[in-house]
């Protein structure tokens, strides 16, 4: 089974930007769609982002649109998205994961231990 490392969660201030990665184990890192899905206090888990295993389609739910992208290097096993213009409803624990196919379908194969965001006001 695929094992998912997350890192570069931390605080930032309200407006500010961070980028967070996912180191994936395995030799076809690019034969999966990967994703980010997000768990807030007292909320339930919801999708954040997803990229197709080539890179080339990404899906965002719409609470990010215009601020969080998402992108792949295939090469180095790493996803990362990207987060502007963060806000505190932002904060919550992030987690990797990755898909059952190379285009996003929702299905998942495998979670990360999940990285910290906070995001202060």
């Amino acid at each position: 089974q695929v094992q998912l490392v997350e890192s570069g969660g931390g605080l930032v201030q309200t407006g500010g930007s961070l980028r967070v990665s996912c180191v994936a184990s395995g030799r076809t890192f690019s034969a999966y769609s990967m994703a980010w899905f997000r768990r807030a206090p007292g909320k339930e888990r919801e999708f954040v982002a997803a990229v197709s295993g080539s890179g080339a389609r990404t899906y965002l739910a719409d609470s990010v649109k215009g601020r969080f992208t998402i992108s792949r290097d295939n090469a180095k096993n790493t996803v990362f998205p990207q987060m502007n213009i963060l806000k505190p409803d932002d904060t919550a624990v992030y987690y990797c994961v990755s898909g059952v196919g190379p285009t996003w379908s929702g299905s998942i194969r495998s979670w990360g231990q999940g990285t910290q965001v906070t995001v202060s006001s």
